[in-house]
């Protein structure tokens, strides 16, 4: 299993863009996936440039319902006639975020996309072929971000804060080796574990993903002590770690300092053998 991430807040090579998003391609040899879009079509560009060939994907994964995983849909959609597109039955939802002037701005997915028959549109539970599975249904409530204060979803009634009950995870099997890819874990890395283990009975062998430890809105990153105990515990599972996006770079290096080898940084053009 090959693993390419087409798009991350930073990039390892200069002549690969970056921005504020997350879009990794997944090479099994007899499978493609793509996993989410980033923000825009940039994740596309980059592929072209690194010889990827979107349209052999053959599955896609959209992690939530915000931009920038979802951004660049409708350029896949473009660029890809075969796929299908899991993504989880609330992830169009209204989606908005607290801005530091007091306003809220909207960071959900483009409506227009709507209706496609290549959506599929998922709900605790899916699995998919060749050991692929997906869940959502996550209930643990430890050491969730902070930032999920200020991320909103729209109703009738006005704005409340998201119980992220549109993100979902990806696990993928092979050769004796088990993948979780998660795209921020706003329902909390640790509580998204858990919940593996209880499925699983162990823990993965690689994490892989936005641990949503800085709010990019307030440019506030996580507290010291919750980054710490975060630390304390992904060591305990034995897993090694892959983090990017929202993780942020100050809390990733607190991370690194207590995890040493057990955990690295995932950028634009950056690739993994598993």
């Amino acid at each position: 299993m090959i693993i390419t991430a087409l798009i991350e807040n930073t990039s390892n090579n200069k002549d690969l863009k970056a921005e504020h998003g997350l879009s990794l391609y997944i090479n099994q040899g007899k499978r493609k996936i793509l996993f989410d879009t980033g923000a825009s079509g940039a994740f596309a560009e980059n592929a072209a440039q690194m010889k990827i060939d979107l349209s052999d994907v053959e599955l896609m994964v959209l992690s939530h319902g915000h931009y920038d995983h979802g951004g660049g849909l409708k350029t896949f959609l473009k660029e890809n006639s075969k796929a299908k597109i899991y993504l989880h039955s609330n992830a169009f939802g209204d989606f908005y975020s607290n801005k530091q002037n007091g306003q809220t701005s909207y960071i959900g997915l483009d409506p227009t996309l709507l209706p496609d028959n290549r959506f599929v549109f998922t709900r605790g539970v899916m699995n998919l072929e060749d050991g692929a599975e997906l869940f959502s249904d996550i209930e643990g409530t430890e050491f969730c971000p902070s930032g999920n204060s200020d991320l909103l979803v729209k109703t009738e009634e006005g704005y409340r804060q998201d119980d992220f009950c549109h993100e979902q995870n990806l696990i993928l099997r092979e050769n004796g080796k088990t993948v979780l890819i998660a795209g921020c874990a706003h329902n909390g890395i640790v509580n998204i574990l858990e919940r593996f283990r209880e499925k699983e009975g162990c823990f993965p062998d690689v994490v892989i993903g936005g641990f949503h430890l800085y709010n990019r809105s307030f440019d506030r990153n996580e507290s010291p002590e919750l980054v710490a105990e975060i630390g304390k515990y992904l060591s305990a599972t034995g897993a090694k770690y892959y983090t990017c996006h929202c993780t942020g770079t100050v809390s990733y290096n607190q991370l690194k300092t207590l995890m040493g080898e057990q955990i690295d940084y995932l950028s634009t053009g950056s690739q993994l053998t598993i």
